[in-house]
């Protein structure tokens, strides 16, 4: 047998099923599509669920896939043993109502022994323990001696997932020899050592689960099947784990090179080693899939695994900003079944260079964080760190709960690891809570479901905004209905529609549907699965039927101005690429007519230079007046033409392709203008950060900007009115009235401290002495503090040497100043223990300085009991 590589080996599966009749599809994007259940996939079948139900007709009733997949279920055992890993790869045959049972067990057969090369001898089937069909079909088709097959229960056997489609499997065993096996005797199949490792599944899909517990046989029997990539690999290559397969080995080396240490020295050693080329591999994937880093969601666990991957680091003492140089590795080993990588690899790099320094970031503030703890813990003589206080770094600075014990345990502290584990299960029922119900698909219940599979519309609004159609089919908001009448909500199904329904950012159009006397308003459009499209709105008056011949009329003043503020975003993209670097990546946008917004991948906030830069790109493109030519074209003819894909979204084989002159070329499915100038101006409001590593840009174009500027006009005329202005002399008029007030309220500062001066009188009468030091106690009325300071200063002076204390109440409020000489500091004069002392008397607080201190009230009838507490509180001060 070869050892083949695991490139080969992708390459040769999938080449068997396609000479089988099977359609060739690409992997799924990692972010499940109108699947509420899943936060990634984690199976081959998953993001073809559609097919399986029958709400979505398949491109072929035979399709064949490798579909990257992410299980997180028991992340934090990944690195302890050489089986978990969170990333794989699953190959997969699918036939939706085509071959079965026979077809299915015969090609698995045939691909392993004749195919791959593995010994016929060392291989066994497993079967659910009430199928006859499939031990038939092993047995006396395919020639496998009773002995080898082996019946298995429900548990092990049956595939299903709550309610819908399930059915028995039968799955295949590889015998790996003695060196892997346990040693027990009766060692055999479906014992948990290494030795027997199960390589393939093939499902049997052919009943339906009512969800209790209540099988009927479906109409439609399907094949799903799944064999994990990597697993094959392992057998092929006859190595221990799926870390020493040629693509993880070569990763794997490179940690170690990196760390300066060799794998199998030391299990400590070698758990880090293991996570690191485990987590770098899944993020690579990741973030190739549009998946950014965050708190919450599928950005959490992305942000978990880096995290996790940079800590291994530091346990190996790797210097910071390493995982780049592995996330490239992992292209290199990977671009060949995923080209995506490649195309991403910028974008890749620095997403991953940005996290990992906000971790070193992270873990040093955690750091600090922990210290402290440790320091209540000391004071309060215990030697156990609160669930509570594990949590918190955990959830709030990112900390993982293993560091945290690992340093701990070096100073002989524990954690209580019940309470961190009753906090965790807090948080997993808060969002087990948050979850929506669902139905078998992991989306919404709603009526479409109900509908036909074999329906569909066809877009036509490219050509027209107005069209002749076919009514197919008619709902309420919670029923499928024959007719809709005046008054009534619902929802519109046509055979063609000239409705662009909301997608790629772009927001959908408006208009009316007309049949006779009946008149349906459109307020919005949906693409709804198996290729419906649905006219949501209201009865406005009359009623239409199903099989009624109606006209849909696009509203086309909405349509025009959706168009300039789509095509306005591909010039955007375009500048913003051109100004910032080719790692800005669209992460979401939202076009309608009045305005567009615009989310992109970047590190940090745009300067207005680069801000303006832009601006004057997108208009100098606009004053172009470039061509914009729209083609169909081969996926793969389109991707050489440099044309710029969306992050995440799902391509056919044939995509649009919109062209902007020479300047910009993008996949799209949106409308667009036919040529820039049609934008009129472009004008950025504002750019700001929604997410970590995404910016965003709101920027108005035509009638959107038109109606700002108009809008701001009337604010500078209403101004300029109140003003007794113009709008050319409002800056002249406003910079005039600022001097003026400047100068008045220079003047009435002036008269208040005159006033003040001329209603204390002669203040040398009122100076008193306390333990032997000069103090001065007044009041005076309606006195900022600014004016309390200076008459203190002036007060200061004139005594010489002492203690001046100053009260004033305005508007109910009171303010009170404490200053103090040299001379009676030197004595134990404190001003700011003075006014604290005395604040109390009129209901506020305040402290500040030995030589000056201030403080607030609400008692303006305090005021004489404060004054009077001075002398005795100073005394105490100067014993």
């Amino acid at each position: 047998m070869k050892a083949y590589g695991v490139n080969e080996l992708r390459r040769m599966f999938l080449d068997f099923f396609e000479s089988k009749g099977h359609l060739k599809m690409k992997s799924f994007s990692l972010v499940p599509h109108n699947d509420n259940s899943l936060l990634l996939i984690n199976s081959g079948m998953a993001p073809l669920k559609p097919y399986f139900t029958g709400q979505e007709i398949p491109p072929r009733r035979r399709v064949t896939t490798c579909q990257k997949c992410i299980r997180t279920g028991d992340i934090e055992n990944v690195g302890k043993t050489a089986r978990h890993g969170t990333f794989f790869e699953m190959l997969g045959n699918f036939s939706f109502g085509d071959y079965f049972k026979t077809e299915a067990i015969h090609w698995s057969w045939e691909f392993l022994t004749e195919v791959v090369g593995l010994d016929p001898d060392r291989l066994y089937p497993s079967v659910y323990e009430d199928d006859d069909e499939a031990w038939k079909i092993w047995n006396e088709e395919i020639g496998i001696a009773p002995e080898r097959i082996f019946r298995f229960g429900k548990e092990d056997n049956f595939w299903e997932h709550g309610s819908g489609p399930c059915g028995p499997c039968s799955e295949i065993y590889y015998d790996r020899g003695e060196k892997y096996g346990c040693g027990k005797p009766g060692c055999t199949v479906g014992c948990e050592c290494d030795r027997y490792m199960e390589i393939w599944n093939n499902v049997f899909s052919q009943f339906d689960n009512d969800g209790h517990g209540n099988y009927s046989e479906l109409k439609q029997k399907n094949i799903d099947t799944g064999m994990g990539l990597e697993r094959l690999a392992c057998i092929v290559q006859d190595v221990d784990s799926m870390f020493d397969i040629d693509t993880l080995k070569a990763l794997r080396d490179q940690v170690c090179e990196i760390a300066g240490v060799s794998y199998g020295d030391n299990e400590s050693t070698d758990v880090s080693l293991r996570v690191i080329t485990d987590h770098v591999r899944s993020v690579s994937f990741m973030i190739s899939d549009g998946i950014m880093p965050s708190n919450e969601g599928r950005g959490y666990v992305l942000r978990r695994l880096l995290r996790r991957a940079c800590r291994h680091g530091r346990l190996l003492n790797i210097a910071p900003g390493f995982l780049t140089d592995l996330a490239a590795t992992v292209i290199e080993g990977s671009k060949d079944g995923y080209p995506e990588l490649e195309e991403k690899k910028d974008f890749i790099m620095n997403v991953i260079r940005k996290e990992e320094e906000q971790f070193e970031k992270t873990i040093d503030q955690g750091l600090v964080i922990l210290n402290e703890m440790k320091e209540k813990m000391a004071e309060e003589g215990t030697k156990t760190l609160s669930g509570e206080d594990a949590f918190k770094l955990y959830d709030t600075y990112g900390f993982p709960i293993d560091l945290t014990k690992e340093i701990l345990e070096e100073e002989g502290i524990d954690i209580d690891e019940e309470g961190f584990k009753a906090a965790m299960e807090v948080q997993r029922q808060t969002a087990r809570k948050a979850r929506k119900a669902t139905n078998y698909m992991g989306a919404d219940a709603t009526v479409y479901e109900s509908i036909d599979p074999s329906v569909t519309s066809k877009f036509v609004g490219y050509e027209h905004l107005e069209y002749e159609s076919k009514i197919t089919v008619l709902t309420t908001e919670d029923e499928i209905v024959d007719a809709l009448s005046d008054g009534e909500r619902g929802t519109i199904f046509v055979d063609e529609t000239p409705f662009y329904a909301t997608s790629g950012g772009q927001e959908a159009d408006h208009g009316v549907i007309k049949c006779g006397d009946g008149e349906f308003v459109v307020e919005d459009v949906k693409k709804m699965l198996g290729g419906k499209i649905g006219h949501i709105g209201y009865m406005a008056k009359g009623m239409m039927k199903v099989g009624d011949q109606v006209t849909l009329t696009v509203d086309p003043q909405r349509r025009v101005l959706c168009a300039r503020n789509h095509s306005a975003t591909h010039l955007l993209q375009k500048a913003l690429r051109t100004v910032l670097g080719t790692h800005v990546e669209q992460s979401g946008s939202y076009v309608d007519d009045k305005r567009l917004r615009f989310d992109f991948s970047h590190f940090s906030a745009m300067t207005p230079e680069e801000l303006q830069k832009v601006e004057d790109m997108v208009n100098e493109s606009i004053s172009r007046s470039l061509p914009v030519v729209i083609k169909n074209m081969p996926i793969e003819e389109a991707r050489k033409t440099g044309a710029q894909a969306l992050f995440g979204e799902k391509y056919g084989d044939i995509v649009r392709v919109v062209n902007m002159g020479d300047y910009s070329i993008e996949f799209c499915g949106g409308t667009h203008v036919a040529n820039t100038s049609e934008i009129g101006a472009f004008k950025i409001l504002s750019e700001s950060g929604v997410a970590a590593g995404v910016r965003r840009i709101e920027a108005l174009t035509s009638k959107g900007l038109m109606d700002y500027y108009g809008e701001l006009e009337q604010l500078l005329h209403e101004a300029a009115k109140l003003l007794k202005a113009t709008p050319d002399t409002v800056s002249e008029k406003i910079a005039h009235l600022q001097a003026e007030n400047k100068e008045l309220h220079s003047e009435v500062e002036s008269l208040k401290s005159k006033l003040a001066k001329d209603a204390m009188g002669d203040v040398m009468d009122q100076v008193e002495e306390a333990a032997g030091v000069k103090v001065i106690a007044v009041s005076v009325e309606d006195m900022d503090m600014n004016g309390l300071r200076d008459l203190g200063d002036q007060l200061k002076e004139k005594i010489g040497e002492g203690v001046v204390v100053i009260a004033s109440s305005a508007n109910g409020k009171v303010s009170l100043m404490a200053t103090a000489t040299d001379e009676a500091m030197k004595k134990g004069a404190h001003a700011g223990n003075l006014i604290k002392a005395i604040a109390s008397c009129v209901g506020g607080g305040g402290g500040g300085r030995p030589n000056m201190a201030q403080a607030g009230g609400k008692n303006p009838a305090g005021i004489p009991d404060a004054l009077a507490k001075v002398k005795e509180v100073l005394a105490e001060q100067i014993k």
